[in-house]
Order: structure tokens, then sequence, then C-alpha cells
């Protein structure tokens, strides 16, 4: 059997045990990379070197390469619980390398330029959402889902528990966060502001942001009525993202002092790996070092070197 014939038959259950924008991804992946370079091996053949080989042929992002290899993953995961294989080569494989720390912090915005961003958005309900996910670090889909019930202005916290995203039939739909974790996350001073007008005159149940007729605000629609493209231009940042602005509040964070513990539970980061890679710790090391050799040699080591030259 190929590894398309089992696609073909094990899709379903794939697509059954998991959120609808994650089976979105792996469609996606299965689509363009997956098949093309894998569907017609067989089941029995597909080694963890033959499919180093495919990904290293992949083009795209990080992100959307490991989801290809995910749908891959879980595909012989269940070719091994149908016992047509005996073991899942694709988790020997070695995964596509992740962005580093020093890349992720190069795409967050400096304090600086998040007024810059701000000022350059006209209308005030697409302006807030932006604020909100700059000064939160919320996913865009959990402002998109942010109702009135989960803000608590009084003790300046957002609870998060819900975000948006778009079912396999094109509807709109509430799940929980990513890693189905809530979280708490501070409502720091600049944002008290948005968020009180954004409230106002609502109830309980009503969504936060909303656009200007009253209906929902999300990522795909914010970027059109901002004309990101346009923003992009004027903060001189072509490749940057509406996920840079999470990136953004992660190295504030660190950069302001917080404790990894404490960026890792706003931002409902599942381990404190994924947390860390936006810490100067490892980026600063070489600095460090300098600095230890410094105080044990002081000056010292440059007249030696003079002394020995001449």
């Amino acid at each position: 059997m190929t590894l398309a014939q089992w696609h073909s038959r094990h899709w379903s259950v794939i697509e059954g045990s998991v959120r609808a924008s994650t089976a979105r991804a792996y469609e996606r992946g299965w689509r363009l990379r997956v098949k093309p370079w894998l569907g017609h091996v067989r089941l029995e053949k597909l080694t963890a070197g033959v499919i180093e080989e495919a990904i290293a042929g992949w083009e795209g992002s990080t992100s959307t390469r490991i989801d290809a290899l995910s749908v891959l993953s879980r595909l012989l995961d269940g070719a091994v619980r149908a016992h047509l294989v005996p073991l899942n080569q694709a988790r020997l494989a070695r995964r596509p390398k992740s962005e580093s720390a020093t890349s992720l912090r190069s795409r967050a915005l400096t304090a600086a330029e998040v007024p810059t961003l701000l000022a350059a958005i006209d209308d005030a309900h697409y302006r807030r959402y932006i604020a909100a996910l700059v000064y939160t670090g919320m996913r865009a889909n959990e402002a998109t889902a942010l109702r009135m019930e989960d803000v608590d202005l009084a003790h300046r916290t957002i609870h998060v528990r819900r975000a948006f995203s778009i079912g396999a039939d094109g509807r709109g739909v509430e799940l929980t966060p990513k890693s189905h974790k809530e979280r708490d996350v501070p409502i720091p001073t600049p944002l008290v502001a948005p968020l009180t007008e954004a409230m106002a005159g609502k109830h309980r149940g009503d969504l936060v942001f909303t656009g200007p007729r009253g209906g929902r605000i999300n990522a795909s629609n914010v970027r059109r009525a901002i004309d990101w493209k346009t923003l992009r231009a004027k903060l001189h940042r072509d490749d940057l993202r509406l996920h840079d602005l999470r990136h953004t509040l992660a190295t504030m964070l660190f950069d302001a002092g917080a404790s990894a513990n404490d960026v890792q539970a706003v931002l409902g980061h599942s381990s404190m790996q994924m947390t860390e890679r936006y810490s100067r710790a490892r980026s600063d090391v070489a600095k460090r070092a300098a600095a230890a050799i410094d105080s044990l040699f002081g000056s010292g080591l440059g007249q030696a070197e003079r002394g020995g030259d001449s």
C-alpha cells in the first residue's frame, strides 16, 4: 500500500482528532509537500532517510514544513496501529530547524516602533485590536474571540479562555486556546484607554473587538482594512507579520526584566524551551563570557600582547 492510498483511508481519522485550523494546515502540508514527494512510496519503503530527503526538498517556512512532517507522522502512527508498518519512521527523521532566538527577536518591533505602528492605523476599531495584540501578546484568534466577561479592567487582567477558528465547512467556531490552556494576561497602562473605548456600551457576552459595522474582527479582515502592505512600508519592515506583534511583547517582557516563568505564563507557551527563545540569555553569552575574562585579566592581557610584539 502506498502512502497516498493509506491517506485516503486514514485522513478522516486524523481530521476528526485535531482542531479545524490544524486540519487545514495538515491538508495543505499533505497536498503541497508530502503527497508530491512521498505519496507514491510504499509504506514499508518510507525510511527516515527517505523522509529527510523529502524534507530537504520542501519549500516554505519552517512552520509549514513542520506541519507537513506532522501530518506524515500522524499517518504513520495510524499505519503502526493498523499493523501495516512496525515503526513510525517520521519520528526518527530530523525536524526542520526552527527559527533561532536571534531571528525571533529580530522580528519583534522595538518599543519606539510600537507607537508608529498604532499611529499609522486610522480606524480606531482596528487600532484598538492591534494595540491589544501588541500589549497583551494574545494570538490574533484569541483577541478575535475576546468577550466582555473576559476583561477585568478593575484588576487590569484579561482571562484568555477561547480562540476563533474557521471550521472545515467554512463557518466560524470558538475553541479553547492553543494547547487547550486558559490563562490570564495583564492590561498595561497604554491599553487601558483603548480597551475602555472598545467596551463602551457593550454587554457581558458581547465581543470586545468589533469592526466599524459591529462585525467580528479577525486576522484576515484587519490586514485588509488597515492596508498591511502600506503599514509595513511606513515601518520599513517589509516582512512584518501579524504574529510578530506577539514576538514583540515576549521580547519587551524579557528586556524589562520579567522572569521566564512569568513570560511563559503570559504567552501561554506549552514549554519553557519555547519561551526562552525570546530571551537574550543565550544570544548574549559571548558578551558575558568576554566580561568574565575581562574581570580576570583586566587590561593586563593587552599589555602582555603589546610587550610580546615589541
